[in-house]
């Protein structure tokens, strides 16, 4: 028997599974369901509708004391030119200060919802954050998956996930939506990448923005109003202070998005370059007790979600010592070799 027509938007109401994944107050539901939507993409219309009703934002009447109002007006009147009087109440036989009086009450309603307002704006906001160290992958509410890197963040608004904000480095492929070509945007300090459907990397460490097109064709708009666009197998790089477009082909000595498996990968390339890496991802200085320290050429793989065994790993390959002190790294000789 098809099944398919059981989720309808009902089915997914009714279910408090699904409720808890869309509020994001269950591990083991939010789990399950995020496996589900990733599996089952021709729901997601469904799943996103469903979804915003049960987060959809409820309005409760708010009713103001009279206390509240006496309080507010003594702040207010003031202000505009008039004064509260302790001694005898507003009467009727002042009706030119009882129009000012409920006047003031609007002022103080209209503030307290523009507050209000305010408040709901903020959360209208989602964002997600890195650890130092730490990696995740994250599926979009259109079904774009997000690999985040450590010391990394991205955030978008609720009603358009697919205008994304990004600190940090990540990796996108891109969920295309044939049925309506909509767009995708990265954007960050430097500029803002727009595609379709694809995958690509993002770094906007080291005071400029990096982008390295794997798959798909991806189109560049940078903060001066250059436009350019890609071609797979391409890094291109741009800082907005230097005002300087950098074009190059990814070669197996470009280390850029080969952290996504929880392991740097390198061929021949400078300490100094592996280092930069974990000052990054950790949020750590490295300092050297000599300069020829930094190229010392490095290959293969580095463990790059654990600090301890990272830095391990760097010292059996180059034959250093690392000394971690605090939040610095020293990198020095290591008398053995």
């Amino acid at each position: 028997m098809d099944n398919t027509n059981k989720f309808d938007l009902q089915y997914f109401l009714s279910d408090m599974s699904f409720k808890n994944w869309a509020k994001g107050l269950n591990k083991n539901d939010i789990a399950y369901w995020n496996s589900w939507v990733q599996h089952n993409p021709k729901h997601i219309e469904t799943v996103e509708n469903a979804k915003a009703i049960v987060v959809g934002i409820n309005f409760k009447p708010q009713f103001l004391s009279n206390e509240k109002v006496d309080q507010e007006l003594s702040k207010i009147l003031p202000k505009i030119g008039l004064k509260t009087s302790t001694k005898q109440p507003l009467t009727k036989t002042r009706p030119l200060n009882k129009t000012i009086y409920f006047s003031a009450a609007a002022i103080v309603l209209i503030l307290l919802s523009w507050t209000s307002l305010s408040l709901l704006n903020d959360h209208n906001t989602i964002t997600h954050k890195t650890n130092f160290g730490e990696i995740i992958d994250l599926k979009l509410p259109d079904g774009t998956s997000v690999v985040l890197n450590g010391n990394s963040e991205i955030f978008y608004e609720k009603d358009n996930p697919r205008l994304i904000n990004l600190k940090g480095e990540a990796y996108f492929k891109v969920k295309s939506i044939p049925s309506t070509n909509a767009k995708f945007w990265v954007t960050t300090n430097d500029l803002k990448v727009e595609v379709l459907g694809t995958q690509f990397h993002v770094n906007t460490r080291e005071q400029k923005t990096n982008v390295v097109l794997d798959e798909g064709s991806i189109h560049l708009e940078f903060k001066n109003g250059d436009v350019t666009k890609m071609i797979p197998g391409e890094m291109v790089s741009f800082s907005n202070k230097s005002n300087e477009v950098v074009h190059k082909k990814v070669t197996v000595e470009t280390p850029y998005a080969l952290w996504r498996g929880g392991t740097y990968a390198f061929n021949e390339i400078p300490l100094k370059d592996v280092m930069l890496n974990l000052e990054l991802t950790y949020g750590l200085e490295v300092r050297y007790s000599s300069d020829h320290l930094k190229d010392i050429p490095i290959s293969g793989g580095i463990p790059n979600q654990n600090l301890k065994i990272c830095i391990a790993a760097i010292e059996k390959a180059t034959g250093t010592r690392i000394i971690n002190k605090g939040n610095i790294l020293q990198v020095q000789e290591n008398p053995i070799y």
